[in-house]
Parts: structure tokens; sequence; C-alpha cells
């Protein structure tokens, strides 16, 4: 199981961030962590983040539906977070929740029943705050880390990395599990900070069926002294499902686990 830790504790004092001349020579011979922590320190500076509120609007599209509204993305240290949005059709609202127990998660719609998802579609954290995936990914002892490197990727110079899971305590063949909490990185090669994040989620009931997600981050403004995109967009298959355009954003607001829970 994993052991949680706060992005405080992953951004240690000694951590050299490369220049970016030197970041993309030196990509194909740095260890893959290394390149993470460098890119955690660019997203954190020296501000320790025990929680981010974001608010803004939203644009969803969902087969025919294509509504607009209001947003509200909330997240912990350690992976847990929650996203409500208010559209026309009603409230949705989804959260990620990770604790000694292990990995969990619940959707609501408009009718605001809570449904559990399919524990093979939280064992990788959903992206939608970097800066906490990257730590968690860093924090976690079973993390095995590989440095594809530079590329060039919807027009971006890019360093790739994938991270998978390793399951010690599991007999026989892990090689399903490792598949589903596959995670390909792409971090920015000048400013180190993230780019795209891909992985798959899968059906409830069918985890040789992949349907890639791949989150977008743009427009990083500074925010008491850390680096926040402003702008994320979640693409489904391809698709464009989530456009989230915030205006606001509050750091260490003191938010509490239970505030994210589905009520």
């Amino acid at each position: 199981m994993r052991t949680l830790r706060p992005v405080c504790a992953i951004v240690l004092s000694f951590v050299v961030v490369l220049s970016p001349v030197i970041a993309q020579q030196t990509a194909s011979t740095v260890q893959p962590s290394t390149l993470l922590q460098q890119s955690l320190a660019a997203q954190t500076g020296n501000t320790l983040i025990s929680d981010v509120v974001l608010t803004g609007s939203v644009r969803r599209i969902a087969g025919s539906d294509d509504e607009s509204g209001t947003v509200t993305l909330k997240g912990l240290s350690g992976g847990t977070n929650r996203i409500d949005l208010s559209l026309s059709s009603g409230p949705r609202s989804e959260i990620r929740s990770v604790s000694t127990s292990g990995p969990s998660g619940s959707w609501s719609g408009p009718d605001g029943v809570a449904h559990a998802m399919a524990y093979h579609n939280v064992i990788t954290d959903n992206g939608l705050l970097a800066l906490f995936t990257i730590s968690s990914i860093l924090s976690n002892a079973n993390s095995v880390l590989t440095l594809i490197g530079p590329e060039t990727r919807n027009g971006q110079s890019v360093i790739h990395l994938t991270a998978v899971q390793q399951f010690p305590s599991l007999t026989g063949d892990s090689s399903l599990m490792q598949h589903l909490t596959k995670m390909d990185i792409y971090v920015d090669a000048t400013t180190n900070l993230p780019a795209p994040l891909v992985y798959n989620t899968h059906p409830d009931n069918n985890t040789g069926i992949d349907i890639p997600i791949e989150i977008m981050y743009a427009d990083y403004r500074a925010t008491n002294g850390a680096q926040i995109p402003f702008h994320i967009q979640k693409y489904l298959n391809g698709s464009l499902f989530l456009d989230l355009q915030f205006a606001t954003a509050s750091l260490n607001s003191g938010l509490s686990a239970s505030a994210l829970s589905i009520q």
C-alpha cells in the first residue's frame, strides 16, 4: 500500500533545476525521477502546497450534449480531489480519494445519486492537478519510471516519461495491473512544467478495452510562488470532453478531506 507524503517532502532543497539547454542536451542520461522532481520544483517553487482550490468556467461535450457552466476543482496533497460542475442540465460531481485502504472514486449526476467507480479506473490518478499527480508518483515506492526522451507533441518540445506501478504483493502475472496504471508524462523541455499527461480509462466491466484520456495544461500563472495552469482540457478518446478555464486559485486554504466527499 502506498505511503502518502506531502509535496514538501518531495521537493528537496538540494534538487537543482537544469537550465533549458542542459535539460534538452542531457534528457537521455538524467534519471527520470530527477526530471520529475525538477518538474515538481518548477510548479511549486519555494511554496509548500497542501491543498488547491480552483474556480472558473467549464464547457462539457458528451455526444450531442454541449453545455457550459461553472466549475470548482479542489485537491489535497496525496491525490484526493473533487470536481463540481454546475451546468444547464444540472450538477455533476466526481471525487477521487486515496487513503491507507487504497484508492476509490465516485461520481454523481443531476439526480444527485452517488455511483462507485470501478477499481481499475481509480488506481491511476486522474491528472487534473498535475503537481499532486507527480508528487504521488514520486512518493510511491512501487513507481517504476522510464525515460523515453525528447519529442515534439502538439507542436511543443517536450521530454517524455512513463510511469507504471509494481504490485509486489500480487502472485502470478502482474502485467495487467502495470498496464492499467501506466501514465505517459510530458514535461515542457524549456520550463519543466507539465504539458500533456496521457493514460487510459476502461469500461466498468472490461479492463481489456483502452479508452485514451489526455489532460492538457496551459496558461500557467504565478500564484503565491507556485505555477498553476489556469486552462486545463480533458480529451476522451481523442475528442474534447472538458474545457476548464479557471479565474481564481487558492492555495493552502486549510481544505479537509471531508469537504471533498460526495454528499
